[in-house]
């Protein structure tokens, strides 16, 4: 899956993500890479929204399983169960949130528990970027339900 087709899944099945006008910049087995404007984003102090740039964030995290799963084969139901964000700065313009690729020592697991037991959990993360500078950072945790569970 590119990142044209990436996008046209988010805002067709996650219609919060075309509310917020995110698009897709990079989407790759190694990193996905999202950015959205302040305009549809913006709270009362004229800086984004700290909803909006958690959301963000989770659709990077999100898609970054999602590309991996898709692209072995493991098509599930891929959830949020928790999160935490650290806002490390304001942002008053567009920003991105990138995802990188759990590492082999994490991904192997969750794949193996998913294909043996049809649920799998996994922790990813994703950072928030604005003018080159960090500008938080998400830690989730994600559960994929497997077509045999129940």
């Amino acid at each position: 899956m590119n990142a044209l087709e990436l996008q046209s899944y988010l805002h067709q099945h996650i219609p919060l993500s075309q509310a917020m006008e995110v698009s897709v910049v990079e989407a790759s087995q190694h990193q996905v890479v999202l950015s959205a404007p302040l305009a549809p984003n913006i709270n009362h102090r004229e800086t984004v929204f700290g909803g909006s740039a958690s959301a963000v964030a989770i659709l990077a995290a999100w898609s970054m399983l999602y590309l991996r799963l898709s692209a072995e084969g493991l098509g599930s139901r891929l959830v949020i169960q928790r999160n935490t964000m650290d806002y490390q700065a304001p942002i008053d313009g567009t920003f991105t949130a990138v995802a990188q690729a759990p590492a082999a020592a994490i991904w192997q697991p969750f794949t193996r528990m998913l294909q043996r037991k049809g649920l799998g959990r996994i922790a990813q993360g994703a950072s928030l970027y604005y003018q080159g500078q960090a500008a938080g950072q998400l830690a989730g945790e994600f559960v994929a339900f497997g077509p045999s569970y129940t």
